[in-house]
């Protein structure tokens, strides 16, 4: 799924034309995920001609206050904080600090080295789907990817990996998508949040930091999707029951979704 070119955006993406069972695949336009839109121009082309009516910010009221959205014109904002009852607990540094460790490699050795950043992942990747904030925030998503009069959406978070590259994995799972399409959406965001942390990576390795500890903390691996979908598993058995009765969409809802993202492949 190549990014969109946009320059005022990071890690914009449209799930559009990625492949489907049943030689269909998802319809273009319509589902598209991103960074945080702070530095957001509406009237930037790339922008503008997406047509976007909602824009769903899974941010904490934090990282909203922080840098909060600019939205692209015409659109409605629906807030859905992700971790909002999980963030202060989970061993993950408030995205406050993160500037602040990755400028201290001893600090950052101190607080998140000796693998405490892959576990602390782990844990959150699995209240993603178990935590009520974010069980809540899920299924409002869904609720408004299912709504029949509903436009071109855009859901984030901060940086466009985690909390949105499960919202992404849940959506596609949802269609139809197979597991190598969905692991490999879910790692496309890789190279643009490498590229977007870089001089602070760079400033990090300069000073002595594990470059794979900065990678770990700033990038997505497969062992933290893997944590989120035996989440699944255990609670649920599958992604269908998952949405249906630990998200509550209705059955009705979900075919909504299929009917409205999905087209004849080409």
């Amino acid at each position: 799924m190549p990014a969109i070119p946009a320059t005022s955006v990071a890690n914009l993406r449209d799930l559009g034309g990625l492949p489907l069972g049943g030689g269909r695949s998802v319809r273009s336009g319509l589902v598209l995920r991103s960074a945080q839109l702070d530095r957001l121009d509406p009237v930037e082309p790339a922008v503008a001609g997406l047509g976007i009516r909602t824009v769903v910010d899974f941010r904490t009221e934090v990282e909203r206050a922080d840098r909060p959205d600019r939205l692209p014109s015409g659109a409605r904002l629906l807030v859905a904080d992700v971790l909002a009852d999980y963030l202060a607990g989970s061993g993950l540094p408030p995205s406050a600090r993160l500037k602040a460790l990755l400028a201290d490699p001893a600090l950052a050795e101190e607080h998140l080295g000796g693998g405490r950043v892959r576990a602390a992942f782990a844990r959150t990747y699995r209240t993603f789907v178990s935590g009520e904030s974010a069980r809540a925030s899920y299924r409002a998503l869904l609720d408004e990817l299912g709504a029949p009069d509903a436009g071109p959406l855009l859901f984030h978070c901060s940086a466009g990996k985690d909390r949105t590259g499960w919202a992404a994995t849940v959506v596609l799972s949802l269609l139809g998508a197979d597991e190598e399409t969905v692991r490999a959406e879910y790692l496309a965001v890789n190279p643009a949040v490498r590229l977007a942390f870089a001089p602070m990576i760079e400033g990090f390795t300069a000073q002595g930091g594990d470059p794979e500890l900065a990678l770990e903390l700033i990038g997505v691996l497969p062992e933290y999707l893997d944590a989120a979908l035996d989440e699944v598993a255990v609670r649920h058995g599958s992604m269908e029951k998952y949405v249906r009765e630990g998200l509550g969409v209705p059955d009705e809802v979900t075919e909504l979704i299929r009917e409205r993202l999905t087209v004849p492949a080409v």
